[in-house]
């Protein structure tokens, strides 16, 4: 996350918002109480009713069908314009779910709280870099809580690569019925890109090489 957060108070003017967006070259800003509560977001979205509906004579009907945009519209600070509740984050959530909150609530950022007090803001783009892990560090973790955890009499047999976040495993395993189990933690692990398994059984040999893909094991 980002920290600490650009915030503004409910009071803060119309205009005051779209100076701190500009300058700070952010989308969405927290909307905080005195204590430090976050009380809602403010986003471009919700500021762009005042230039949209600019001007527009609105017949009954389109009146009560707007009824929303028309109340941003002719909102003055943030506590008339802001969304409410907010949507937040904490700050020992993981990234796979602040992922799925951004996408479920079609935002680009989210307010990190404790306790509903703001401690920073997790962007997309904070999201992303994870994937800028170098390789090395994925590899080590990959050799330290994968293999070593799921095959501690056989790791020293198992060949681990990483190569643009893409993880290569390689070697024989006494029971196979755990190389998908390696190849879906593997997959979990913070950076990592994809999985490409050639595990195999001692007796069998090793097996044709397999991609293994997000949100399903890979046989």
């Amino acid at each position: 996350m980002t920290a600490p957060a650009v915030a503004v108070g409910r009071d803060a003017r119309f205009k005051e918002i779209v100076r701190v967006m500009n300058e700070r070259r952010v989308s969405a800003l927290p909307v905080v109480s005195g204590e430090g509560r976050v009380v809602g977001v403010v986003s471009e979205a919700d500021l762009l009713p005042k230039e949209e509906l600019r001007g527009r004579e609105l017949t009954r009907f389109e009146r009560i069908q707007r009824r929303s945009r028309l109340t941003k519209a002719e909102g003055v600070t943030a506590e008339d314009v802001m969304s409410t509740p907010a949507v937040t984050v904490r700050p020992d959530d993981t990234l796979a779910q602040a992922a799925r909150r951004m996408a479920v609530h079609h935002v680009k950022r989210l307010p990190v709280v404790d306790e509903d007090r703001l401690r920073g803001v997790v962007s997309r783009g904070d999201l992303l870099k994870v994937f800028l892990r170098p390789d090395e560090d994925i590899e080590e973790e990959v050799r330290r809580t994968v293999v070593s955890y799921l095959f501690p009499l056989h790791a020293h047999a198992i060949h681990v690569s990483v190569r643009d976040g893409i993880v290569t495993l390689r070697g024989l395993v006494h029971d196979t019925s755990l190389i998908w189990v390696a190849e879906r933690l593997v997959q979990g692990l913070e950076g990592v890109v994809g999985v490409e398994s050639q595990l195999g059984g001692e007796e069998s040999g090793p097996v044709r090489p397999c991609r293994g893909h997000f949100g399903r094991p890979a046989f």
